[in-house]
């Protein structure tokens, strides 16, 4: 656990930026951010203002590629730099704030579907030794009729067509996964695999049990959560950095044991503080009504917090929450919280902690969209069990008595989370909140403006000029 919660920013000022992924070449930027490709798709969708979205280690390039955007397509281009969540997210907000009408994305990303603006992921053609990368795998596959789905990062997803070339004519049952974005319209397909922007299509009659998993990119949050979803599939990757192949030794039950950990910690959690870790990925907004609705049924209280990133400084401000529950996109949501005050759950393993009728399969659940209504792992909520005829539960941390049976419902006409009170002496109705009511009694409330217990005074003219030589400096000689 951090040692402190605060202090005095030496730390961020001394810390070096590493880039997770390589800077383009200097002498072609055209070709690595595929200038021609993201003219062609502001010019065709006749957009006047477009946002450019860059990850921070790509902000270096951000005004050439803005400059030769605007000279190849005549538009006004925005620079987004500083993400307010996850840079591998589209954000729409801040390119909302700029008025822009479509947004080029610049970087990896998790390619999560956006809910208002057209897009263009631009990934950056990251180099890839594919000769090198056939001879990995060959190296851990030497059995030619092994049955492999090849995933890779999206930065090498151009060179997948070379390596399939190599491949393919010596093992048959190998299946090269494919890019998409957004949801594809149209009935799915029968053992067709669609998960984290990748699609690939299963033929073999025991479904993907039956595969092995090979990942071409570097250790990171897209591999685990592979890696925890597909976890009946053994893994192998190759590292283009590195030019290595290994077998990947992760116990994933190990962290799947973790995770169940933090889903009885759930359980026992009486306040439930709910981050908002994503303002773009479509259906975010229906799982924030879900959750509520979730933890209200199983007598628990929520708050709905929006902190942007968050941190062990920040979640330790609320000293009343027992445990947080991240909605973010899948590669953001598996936060490592053991530098936290409290831990930080999924809404996967709250739902597993919460909803009677969401039992554990193996299946581990990284999308939150997955749980949605009308999805293909949505649980209604069972109907109410009477206090008398619910069955007690023992706490596995604790050792104590608790319910596990849902609320009724309340049945008063007011919404339960608000309260009508009077606001000032002109006898004003305002709706209060009983939640924010509870965070405003706390003794650390941060700034406060004391509206009416400052005097006001007139403004008076101070000094004039810069810091260096004001302009009544300097008059008198000693």
């Amino acid at each position: 656990m951090a040692t402190a919660f605060s202090s005095d920013g030496a730390a961020a000022l001394q810390r070096e930026l590493r880039a997770a992924v390589a800077a383009a070449p200097r002498g072609d930027l055209d070709g690595f951010y595929e200038i021609d490709r993201a003219a062609a798709f502001v010019q065709d969708g006749g957009f006047r203002k477009v946002a450019l979205q860059f990850p921070d280690e790509l902000l270096a390039d951000a005004v050439e590629v803005a400059a030769r955007m605007e000279a190849a397509t005549g538009a006004e281009m925005y620079v987004l730099g500083d993400t307010t969540y996850g840079s591998c997210c589209v954000d729409e907000v801040a390119a909302e704030h700029a008025g822009a009408e479509a947004v080029l994305h610049y970087g990896p990303a998790c390619l999560s579907p956006c809910r208002k603006l057209p897009v263009l992921h631009i990934f950056g053609q990251q180099p890839l030794d594919v000769g090198r990368c056939a001879e990995a795998f060959r190296e851990l596959y030497p059995e030619r009729q092994s049955r492999v789905v090849v995933l890779s990062d999206v930065v090498y997803a151009h060179a997948m067509g070379e390596l399939e070339q190599q491949l393919c004519p010596e093992y048959p049952n190998i299946i090269f996964s494919r890019l998409v974005y957004g949801d594809l319209p149209g009935p799915a397909v029968p053992r067709e695999e669609q998960k984290f922007g990748r699609q690939f299509l299963v033929e073999s009659p025991g479904g993907l049990q039956d595969y092995a998993m090979f990942y071409v990119g570097a250790e990171g949050p897209a591999l685990t959560s592979f890696m925890l979803t597909w976890n009946c599939c053994p893994f192998s990757s190759f590292n283009p950095t590195t030019s290595c192949g290994r077998r990947e030794t992760l116990n994933v039950n190990r962290a799947l044991m973790r995770r169940l950990y933090l889903v009885e910690r759930a359980r026992d959690a009486r306040v439930v503080g709910i981050l908002v870790g994503t303002l773009g990925v479509a259906g975010y907004l229906t799982l924030l009504q879900h959750l509520r609705e979730l933890l209200r049924r199983a007598g628990k209280r929520s708050y709905t917090l929006a902190v942007g990133k968050p941190n062990p400084t920040k979640l330790a401000n609320f000293l009343e929450v027992d445990i947080f529950v991240l909605v973010a996109c899948a590669q953001n949501s598996l936060l490592d919280s053991s530098d936290f005050y409290r831990p930080v759950v999924t809404p996967y393993e709250l739902e597993l902690a919460c909803n009677p009728a969401r039992e554990w399969t193996g299946n581990y659940l990284t999308d939150f969209r997955d749980l949605l209504p009308g999805a293909c792992a949505h649980a209604e909520l069972p109907p109410a069990v009477p206090a008398a005829e619910a069955i007690p539960d023992i706490s596995l941390i604790t050792g104590e008595m608790r319910a596990t049976h849902l609320c009724n419902p309340p049945t008063s006409q007011l919404p339960p989370s608000t309260a009508l009170a009077c606001r000032d002496q002109t006898r004003a109705l305002a709706e209060i909140s009983p939640a924010a009511s509870f965070l405003e009694s706390r003794s650390w409330r941060g700034l406060e403006q004391q509206l009416g217990q400052t005097p006001v005074s007139k403004a008076v003219q101070g000094r004039r000029g810069i810091a260096i030589a004001y302009e009544d400096e300097g008059r008198e000689q000693p």
